[in-house]
């Protein structure tokens, strides 16, 4: 189980998180949503490492894990998927997924990289292709399963639905929250596309300026009217 306890960020002057309590459950896919400038990735980069937080704890599996190295974070089991489709454009798919998991042994990361294939078949069919020759979706597959390749207990995905179809943004989120359940991986899940996020998630968690304004079942945050109109744009 992930978990911030009170935790606040600064950039200099702008506060980017105030005390930020969040719990994401083994399991199930935690969405947290809100518009530009809510701190969502700054959340995501925070716990990750790659951020310093002003004050609070990150909590993973009971473990204060609160200003650790990022590549320590990731061996402890997280992996993040930042925004933007981080994958290595010269290299194939199955050179950038055995990048993912470098500090398995051989047999482990063979292990993981069939895994990976047998979620995202595509990336099989394409894995001595260039990355930078896949499609949108694809490569935001390939991300993924760079991420899996670590073998993680717990899952950053940070706006994985930017620049894609929403079509395509429902197959790999539905493909995520099936992860979550059959390999009982806790998924933390930003997004500005709510609508699609909610659908696939158990929590929601509404985020505004740095601040949590509700939380609760996802079903729950997206049948509430006024909420959707004052913090979510629809």
């Amino acid at each position: 189980m992930l978990e911030t306890i009170e935790l606040s960020v600064s950039y200099g002057a702008v506060q980017a998180l105030k005390g930020m309590n969040l719990t994401v459950p083994r399991g199930e896919v935690t969405a947290v949503i809100g518009a530009n400038g809510a701190g969502k990735s700054t959340l995501m980069r925070t716990i990750a490492g790659l951020v310093k937080p002003q004050s609070g704890q990150v909590l993973f599996d009971d473990v204060d894990i609160t200003g650790k190295k990022p590549e320590d974070i990731v061996r402890m089991g997280m992996a993040l998927v930042p925004e933007g489709r981080s994958t290595i454009p010269e290299l194939s798919v199955d050179e950038n997924l055995r990048l993912g998991g470098l500090w398995r042994n051989k047999q482990e990361r063979g292990e993981a990289r069939d895994q990976v294939f047998a979620l995202f078949p595509i990336l099989g069919e394409r894995k001595g292709m260039r990355a930078d020759t896949l499609s949108g979706g694809e490569r935001q597959q390939l991300a993924i399963g760079r991420a899996l390749m670590s073998n993680p207990r717990c899952l950053l995905l940070d706006e994985p639905s930017l620049g894609l179809a929403p079509m395509i943004v429902t197959q790999i989120l539905e493909l995520v929250s099936n992860l979550a359940k059959e390999s009982n991986i806790a998924v933390l899940l930003v997004e500005q596309n709510a609508v699609t996020a909610l659908r696939v998630a158990t929590t929601g968690v509404v985020l505004n300026l740095g601040e949590v304004v509700k939380s609760g079942p996802a079903a729950e945050i997206s049948s509430d009217e006024e909420l959707r109109h004052a913090y979510l744009g629809y």
